[in-house]
């Protein structure tokens, strides 16, 4: 399987074409969608394919940037990488720091491994199937000579203390009914609740680490939005599953936009 040491240097090349940007002014376009888009988004997504087909030549890749590959190409690949080069562009846009470089390895539709990396808190995830989920701060300052380097290096995940408080990721300020009446049901069951928020992919994060218990999504995602993180949370020992029927959420379907999900800890 892939190199983390490898992956983390690809994710630290594209953090460095953000911040780059992200301390300039710049310019928003919209694509057709009215999602907003950066030459951050460009410049990541050149840094992460020219990194990866140096490293991984025969697997291919799926980029928001690149989304236009038809399903029936699509539908031959039983490995390929699904890359978010920028989540969290609003995020960007705000200047609050809670945006995201997204890889994942998908296999025979499943995320075997995922890295997030966030480059203004300069922190990196990774999730590995068979080797657990790991946290990294200040990432861009540690030295390493291989991935079992690496990995000494780093917190294993979860890493939060025991609460008596379920803790469910949400939007404070737009609370949807479906995640309200979500939080009403855990508070009916005699729990205490509250809720912890954060953008982009980092919402997967907080519950890999331990500090939130679950994350409903009752909201339209694409599929890039999502393998790093479910990587992550499951190589932590939690799960993401589908809505209407509870099943593992899977990929590299013909339709990329997500259903909505549940994202639960350990």
């Amino acid at each position: 399987m892939a190199n983390l040491a490898k992956l983390l240097e690809i994710s630290l090349n594209a953090g460095t074409e953000i911040l780059q940007v992200y301390k300039e002014d710049f310019d928003v376009e919209f694509k057709e969608d009215d999602s907003p888009l950066t030459i951050a988004d460009k410049r990541s997504h050149a840094a992460i394919v020219d990194g990866l087909t140096s490293s991984f030549a025969d697997i291919p890749i799926l980029s928001e940037e690149g989304a236009e590959i038809p399903y029936t190409e699509r539908s031959e690949w039983d490995r390929f990488w699904l890359v978010d080069p920028l989540d969290g562009t609003k995020e960007f846009i705000k200047k609050n720091g809670e945006f995201t470089v997204n890889i994942a390895l998908i296999e025979d539709q499943y995320p075997v491994l995922g890295v997030i990396y966030a480059p203004a808190m300069d922190t990196f995830y990774f999730g590995k199937e068979g080797l657990g989920a790991f946290k990294l701060e200040n990432a861009s300052e540690i030295e390493f000579q291989d991935e079992s380097d690496l990995i000494q290096k780093c917190q294993k995940l979860p890493n939060a203390a025991d609460t008596d408080v379920v803790n469910v990721v949400a939007s404070r300020s737009h609370m949807s009914d479906d995640t309200q009446a979500f939080i009403d049901e855990l508070q009916k069951a005699g729990h205490q609740v509250d809720v912890v928020s954060a953008g982009s992919s980092l919402k997967f994060c907080l519950v890999a680490e331990g500090k939130a218990d679950y994350y409903p999504r009752y909201a339209p995602t694409m599929e890039w939005d999502t393998g790093a993180g479910q990587a992550i949370v499951e190589a932590a020992g939690g799960s993401v599953v589908r809505y209407e029927d509870k099943k593992r959420f899977y990929y590299n379907r013909e339709e990329l936009k997500n259903g909505w999900f549940l994202v639960k800890g350990m």
